[in-house]
């Protein structure tokens, strides 16, 4: 290690553990998803076991900075919004493998990792969301979007956000990136304007006549739904209605959010009994019922906000493969110019 990387590696460790006189008691959390997200989790774990969950929140480059920080780093648990984060994380040698029974009785193998680096939280749908006035269409897939007959009518997020990617990255799987840069250029042709915003802005677009259709995921309609501190945002959500993806090829897109316990993580033993937590019934509820997010517990049932979206036939294809295929993903994007 370089001075220059070590001091700030030395930085970062000494401001995420300030006014902290002992680590006993801490789990400090890296995290790519919003502070409203996770923090209901993180004061019901700090009630039930007396640790103080610690974050440090940012939409892009932890990764990178336990990189940088190496065996320096304070970081204990790493959470992500997407599986491509948790994969680039563990095949760069960030994280440690957690042989829990707690855990993978909690999580199919299918959402965690084979060698136990990772595990999944919870799953999301990427969905489409149709006007009310303005679709009349009740099916849909994914390939019928980049469909002329929709040429002005589509608002989405830049196409280089994980959530755009991992989509990306599933038509690759199933499709190959031949076929899978027709359909964006088809999709690029079908926009009503510059791909910008996060998904609750494709929903505002919609409700002020901008779009019709928009490409976003489920939780966040739920959020919208039940949103008491901006009720602009009820109206957003009142205008669009959701529809499913599927077709003989593919079924709706799912990613999920995960975690991963840090490789030189100090604070191990309180870091595996909130990553466990997490895994439980009472977390899944919570994500369930505060995140409107569907549980990866199979035992734990979706809130009755997100019943009301109705039932799909969730993609079949193992996350691990979205992940791998981000790559070729993002080249995709940046060959069609998707975001100009």
């Amino acid at each position: 290690m370089n001075l220059p990387r070590l001091f700030l590696a030395t930085l970062a460790a000494t401001t995420f553990l300030a006014n902290s006189a002992s680590a006993d008691g801490v789990v400090n959390v890296y995290s790519y998803r919003q502070p409203q997200l996770v923090e209901p989790l993180f004061k019901a774990f700090a009630e039930k076991t007396g640790i103080e969950i610690k974050m440090v929140f940012a939409e892009k480059g932890l990764v990178e900075r336990m990189e940088q920080e190496a065996s320096l780093s304070p970081v204990d648990v790493l959470l992500t919004a997407d599986v491509g984060k948790l994969v680039d994380a563990a095949d760069k040698g960030l994280a440690q493998p957690l042989h829990s029974d707690t855990i993978s009785s909690k999580i199919p193998a299918a959402l965690r990792d084979a060698s136990e680096q990772w595990f999944g939280l919870t799953m999301r749908a990427r969905v489409v969301y149709a006007s009310k006035d303005r679709v009349a269409q009740a099916e849909m897939s994914y390939e019928d979007l980049a469909d002329p007959k929709f040429k002005g009518k589509i608002c989405i997020r830049p196409g280089d956000h994980p959530y755009n990617l991992g989509l990306v990255g599933a038509m690759i799987a199933r499709r190959g990136e031949a076929e899978t840069k027709t359909w964006l250029e088809g999709l690029k042709a079908n926009l009503a304007h510059k791909p910008n915003g996060n998904d609750r802005a494709q929903a505002k677009s919609i409700s002020a006549g901008e779009c019709d259709l928009a490409i976003a995921n489920t939780y966040y309609m739920g959020l919208m739904q039940t949103n008491e501190k901006e009720p602009e945002q009820k109206d957003w959500a009142a205008a669009s209605r959701i529809i499913f993806p599927a077709s003989p090829a593919m079924g709706t897109h799912v990613n999920i959010s995960g975690m991963l316990l840090a490789k030189n993580a100090p604070n191990k033993d309180n870091a595996i009994k909130f990553m466990e937590y997490l895994a439980s019934d009472e977390a899944q509820e919570l994500y369930a019922s505060q995140n409107f997010e569907y549980p990866v517990n199979p035992k734990v049932a979706a809130s009755e906000v997100v019943k009301a979206w109705g039932n799909f036939v969730p993609d079949t294809l193992n996350v691990v493969e979205i992940a791998k295929n981000q790559k070729a993903a993002a080249k995709l994007v940046d060959e069609v110019q998707f975001n100009n």
